[in-house]
């Protein structure tokens, strides 16, 4: 297999991947991305092949070549770290999470001996304090406040 991105590390690289291993605080992952690059260097007259690679680190081929071409295009930052993943943002916020926690306090709606998962979530949508949430939601927000709807 014929390499597209070749790596060349300068000494200051190398030194700073090679403490980066050695200080162990660092993730399994960027470890192993480290060792890739340290690997990959072509400066060095010890580069191992992408098979070889592969194989010592018990990574798959194209993870070898995602680095070195994440490195070529983006510098070492870029082939060590992830990008931050955007994920939705949370319904619940503190100041909800303080109305919620308040309304599962209290007596429960007429008619019924206790708040109910869904009976909350209604209620937040009653008093406009979020547009649309379930029950799960609000399950998992009592869960993480230690709260309880039992008895």
């Amino acid at each position: 297999m014929r390499t597209k991105y070749h790596i060349h590390l300068s000494k200051e690289n190398r030194q700073e991947l090679e403490s980066l291993i050695r200080s162990g605080e660092s993730s399994a992952r960027t470890q192993t991305r480290a060792r890739i690059l340290l690997l990959t260097d072509e400066s060095q007259q010890k580069n191992k092949g992408t098979e070889e690679i592969a194989s010592a680190l018990m990574c798959s081929l194209p993870t070898i070549t995602n680095i070195r071409k994440k490195f070529v295009e983006g510098g070492l930052e870029n082939a060590l770290y992830e990008k931050p993943r955007p994920g939705a943002i949370p319904k619940i916020t503190g100041e909800i999470e303080a109305q919620l926690t308040l309304l599962a306090c209290s007596a429960p709606p007429e008619g019924r001996s206790r708040w109910t998962l869904q009976l909350l979530a209604d209620k937040l949508v009653e008093l406009k304090l979020v547009d649309s949430i379930s029950d799960v939601a609000v399950m998992h927000r009592l869960k993480k406040m230690n709260l309880s709807l039992g008895s």
